[in-house]
C-alpha cells in the first residue's frame, strides 16, 4: 500500500536546527521523526513510499535512499519552487490506481493508520480527512456588547475547533483536481471538490498526535516520547503478525 510523505517545507519555524538539518530528519527520541513514520507505516502494512522533498531534499535522499535499508521502496518527487500543501501531489509521475494514504513528515501520533486507511476506503469517498480538536485557552474575560449596552462577560472560557491534522487518505482520483506544476494548498482543493459534487469526510483523531513543527510541541515530543514502549512507538501493536522494526 503507496504512502505519499510531504517532506519540502522549510521548518522556519524550528530555526535555528532547520538551517541546518531539514524538519523531516530532525530527532524525537532517539530517530528521526521522518524515519519514526515511515517504521510506523511498515510495521502497518505499507512498504512503498513517495517522499516529496524541496527545502534541503537531497539531505533526506541522502539518508534514506532507496529505501532498502529500511525493508520499503521509496521514490521521491523535487520541488523545483513552492508548490503549496497539495501542489507538491502534481509531481508524481506514478500511476496510482488504488487509495493511498498522504501524510505530513513531522507527525508524532499513535493512531493506527492502516484503521484510518481502512476506513477511507470502507467510506468510497474521494478525500477523507484527519481532524483534532485543537484548545484555544483566553486569558481574558471575553465580554459581549451590543454597541455600547454591555451584555455578558466569560471569564477565561476555553474554546476548542477542529483542526486538519495532516493526515489524509486519498482515492486515485483526487489527483484529477491538482493542477500540474502549480502551487496549491489543500483548502484550495478541498473547495475544488465540494464544488465538483465529491466526497470528503472527516475522521476523528483521538489518540495521541503532534506536529512537532513549532519549538514547543517540538521539545515536548521529545519529553514525552521517553515513556512510550517500543510496541506503542512503531505501532507494533496494530495486527497480529506485525513485526516490530525499531
Amino acid at each position: 500500500m503507496l504512502t505519499v510523505i510531504m517532506a519540502g517545507g522549510e521548518g522556519t519555524r524550528l530555526r535555528p536546527y532547520t538551517q541546518v538539518i531539514p524538519k523531516p530528519l530532525l530527532p524525537v527520541g532517539e530517530k528521526p521523526i521522518l524515519e519514526i513514520v515511515i517504521k510506523q507505516l511498515k510495521n502497518e502494512g505499507f512498504n512503498e513510499f513517495i517522499v516529496t522533498t524541496g527545502y534541503q531534499g537531497n539531505l533526506i535522499k541522502a539518508y534514506f535512499q532507496d529505501g532498502a535499508k529500511f525493508g520499503v521502496a521509496i521514490d521521491y518527487t523535487t520541488e523545483e519552487k513552492k508548490m503549496g500543501t497539495a501542489g507538491a501531489l502534481s509531481l508524481i509521475d506514478k500511476k496510482i490506481t488504488e487509495p493511498f494514504l498522504i501524510m505530513n513528515g513531522d507527525i508524532l501520533t499513535d493512531l493506527s493508520l492502516r484503521r484510518f486507511m481502512d476506513t477511507h476506503i470502507s467510506s468510497g469517498a474521494t478525500l477523507t480527512v484527519g481532524i483534532i480538536k485543537y484548545k484555544l485557552d483566553i486569558p481574558y474575560g471575553v465580554i459581549k456588547s451590543h454597541g455600547r449596552i454591555f451584555e455578558s462577560i466569560e471569564e477565561k472560557p476555553r474554546y476548542f475547533f477542529d483542526v486538519g491534522a495532516g493526515i489524509y487518505a486519498a482515492s486515485p482520483e483526487l489527483l484529477d483536481y491538482i493542477p500540474c506544476g502549480e502551487k496549491m494548498d489543500f483548502p484550495e482543493l478541498i473547495k475544488g471538490l465540494k464544488t465538483a459534487d465529491r466526497n470528503v469526510e472527516c475522521f476523528e483523531i483521538d489518540e495521541y498526535w503532534k506536529d512537532i513543527g513549532i519549538m514547543e510541541d517540538f521539545e515536548q515530543a521529545n519529553a514525552e516520547i521517553c515513556t512510550w514502549s517500543q510496541e506503542r512507538l512503531f505501532h507494533c501493536f496494530t495486527t497480529a503478525t506485525a513485526r516490530c522494526a525499531p
